[in-house]
């Protein structure tokens, strides 16, 4: 029986995650986990991953799917993830139309036309920088890496600059697995409200942004697809912290691994790899997710292993662990942006697939071309080690990246 194998505990802080992963790997395509008090199968076998991730016998809606859900989300810290209504848990017909109402404002021509404003926003940021006192510490995370994405996606959804940084705080409660249940009830309950109060602003005073469209959509009598209130509030939850904190630890995780592999960062410069190949090789080395919660089997399924997960059961799409899988790319743990086989699944797989990507690689790609264009003597100031993870299970980022913009 499934509830017989060993369950592994997985650490909410995130620390030593590259040895959690191995043990995942090591324990067989998927095994038994404890995701914060809840019970789930981790995927890590890319091969089994994207099966599932496919496949209509996997759900990621709570409500029909996890007989759990009404035990576990009034208890569970990690709620928000689970009870959400939008495209993340949305399946079948209803994922469909989430997904439709959202998805032009990510074409490739609205993301091409968003291209001149993510230029100025990051030659803005990098401008900023090089007004530092010369010689002092800068924390990148903060001064680059956060204040980014978060432009892009406010200019996106029309938040207003004013509003952006009580955005940021709460987002970061959200993926902070370190929350117990009292305190991420209390920061879903004021994210709840700031997402109210621009609906509120939005519709009274309408702009040209995602927000505004959405809201129209809503208030359509005529469409038989509007979004309800609750769907409308998660959708924007969805895309402003999906849009937002992913963001943050690619570029924090890119900017950290060539500080550290000066190699890499002499084949950008003399062009033997792209700051393109550079930004892939990061999604897979090390994605901005770790572990995405949570999908549910509609019905038994059988394991490679002939263990089964059974039908109700939970689980977790481990992304950083099936990225070096060593059945998938060779050395796998080393950062290699040279690799001609560039596949992972830092942005899921399937009808999951993150609608943003296009927008977060033209993010990092812009940021780093000209962060590393503008100081080309750019070094870490403290030792690699000595930088600790942000506190979770689920995102992959750095507490501080502090660096020397300048030759010392």
């Amino acid at each position: 029986m499934a509830t017989q194998q060993p369950v592994l505990v997985l650490d909410p802080t995130g620390a030593g995650h590259h040895a959690e992963h191995r043990t995942l790997r090591e324990a067989g395509p998927a095994t038994r986990v404890d995701v914060l008090g809840v019970q789930a199968w981790s995927v890590s076998d890319p091969v089994l991953l994207k099966r599932l991730l496919t496949s209509p016998d996997v759900s990621k809606d709570a409500r029909a799917h996890w007989p759990a859900f009404g035990e576990v989300v009034s208890t569970w810290p990690l709620a928000l993830w689970v009870a959400v209504e939008n495209m993340f848990t949305a399946y079948g017909p209803n994922h469909r139309k989430l997904r439709r109402l959202v998805a032009p404002a990510f074409s490739a021509r609205r993301i091409e036309a968003m291209r001149p404003a993510v230029e100025g926003m990051v030659t803005g940021l990098v401008d900023r920088l090089a007004e530092l006192p010369v010689g002092e510490p800068v924390d990148l995370r903060q001064e680059l890496a956060y204040p980014l994405p978060i432009a892009v996606i406010g200019h996106l959804m029309g938040v207003p600059e004013d509003r952006r940084d009580g955005f940021r705080a709460l987002v970061d409660g959200v993926f902070d697995t370190t929350l117990d249940q009292a305190e991420a009830q209390a920061n879903t309950a004021r994210l709840y409200e700031v997402l109210d109060q621009l609906i509120a602003a939005k519709r009274a005073t309408p702009g040209d942004d995602m927000t505004s469209l959405l809201i129209a959509a809503r208030d359509d009598e005529g469409d038989g697809d509007r979004l309800s209130p609750e769907e409308l509030r998660d959708t924007l939850l969805l895309m402003i912290s999906a849009g937002y904190e992913t963001t943050v630890n690619v570029i924090d995780q890119a900017v950290h691994t060539l500080l550290t592999r000066p190699d890499q960062l002499a084949l950008v410069r003399k062009g033997e790899v792209t700051w393109g190949d550079v930004v892939e090789e990061t999604l897979r080395h090390e994605p901005a997710v770790k572990h995405l919660p949570l999908r549910y089997a509609v019905t038994d399924i059988a394991l490679p292993d002939g263990r089964t997960i059974a039908r109700g059961e939970a689980i977790l799409a481990s992304y950083a662990a099936a990225n070096r899988h060593p059945d998938w790319h060779e050395d796998a743990d080393t950062f290699d942006a040279t690799r001609t086989l560039k596949e992972h699944l830092a942005f899921g797989h399937g009808v999951h697939f993150c609608l943003g990507a296009p927008l977060a690689r033209m993010e990092v790609t812009l940021a780093l071309e000209s962060l590393f264009g503008r100081f080309p003597e750019l070094r870490l100031a403290d030792p690699a080690e000595d930088l600790p993870p942000v506190p979770s299970l689920i995102s992959n980022g750095h507490q501080r990246l502090p660096v020397l913009l300048h030759a010392g």
